[in-house]
């Protein structure tokens, strides 16, 4: 189950996507998110599904290891589906006791449904087509006009970047754990959601004290090579725009438009 988690995973094939500038790859999937959450017409999800499978082809990652990754929702999709089911007032379709199903709370849930699975396959993407290193690189650039006003921006890309790659490492470190305390009989799986809760609790020392580690061997790594901050820093790779990302902007911009028009005509 938890390798089944894909946010944070770099997917290494050569695509169009994984060539494109990270600026544009943030500024786009920036975009797609903005426009799901305005997003409240048939049209304007069908576009946001045409937006997302255009893009899934230019990746060259496989379908199947993307919706792989949608397993690790699963209960967050059924708790946010059942309480806009049974708890949004409206014209009922069926009564049991005191639960009662409306048609406006099955809209409701569809809709945040449909946008929950496209916002986690929209933000896995970024992270699928982007290394952690180019990640940075383009979140600092992006947010450079904010050193203006004293944000440490190149502080909080490297903060960003490291939280996301460690996301995989920590996965494989629980899920190394969990085997080992399987082989001394512990069981995770028999028992109710109770249960099981307290059975994750063992869980925790050890993956805090190994991710404390971990933080820990990163920070005197970086000390050690004299890091001081992105003051002053060159890049052994500078972003440059080409003619790809330009082309890709425009779309952007044409995808932005017509969602903004489903969003006022319609």
């Amino acid at each position: 189950m938890l390798r089944e988690i894909t946010l944070g995973q770099y997917y290494p094939v050569d695509s169009l996507l994984h060539r494109l500038d990270p600026r544009t790859k943030l500024f786009g999937t920036l975009v797609y998110i903005v426009t799901l959450f305005f997003a409240d017409h048939v049209l304007a999800y069908a576009a946001a599904g045409v937006f997302l499978v255009l893009a899934i082809r230019l990746s060259h990652v496989p379908v199947k290891f993307m919706v792989r990754g949608l397993k690790a929702i699963v209960f967050l999709l059924l708790i946010s589906v059942s309480f806009n089911l049974f708890l949004t007032p409206g014209t009922p379709i069926f009564q049991i006791g005191f639960l009662k199903m409306t048609w406006e709370g099955l809209v409701i849930a569809v809709s945040m449904a449909v946008r929950l699975v496209l916002l986690v396959l929209g933000s896995t993407l970024l992270t699928l087509t982007t290394t952690p290193n180019q990640l940075t690189d383009g979140l600092e650039r992006s947010l450079g006009f904010l050193r203006k006003i004293k944000v440490p921006v190149h502080e909080v890309a490297m903060m960003m970047s490291i939280a996301l790659r460690f996301i995989p490492i920590l996965i494989e470190e629980t899920d190394k754990i969990m085997k080992a305390q399987m082989a001394r009989g512990a069981d995770f799986e028999s028992g109710g959601l109770i249960k099981k809760a307290k059975a994750m609790v063992p869980l925790l020392v050890p993956l805090f004290i190994s991710a404390f580690r971990r933080a820990t061997d990163l920070a005197m790594a970086m000390e050690a090579r004299c890091y001081r901050g992105g003051e002053g820093r060159t890049k052994m790779k500078p972003l440059r725009y080409e003619r790809r990302d330009r082309l890709t902007y425009l779309f952007y911009l044409a995808y932005l438009v017509f969602s903004l028009f489903v969003k006022i005509a319609l």
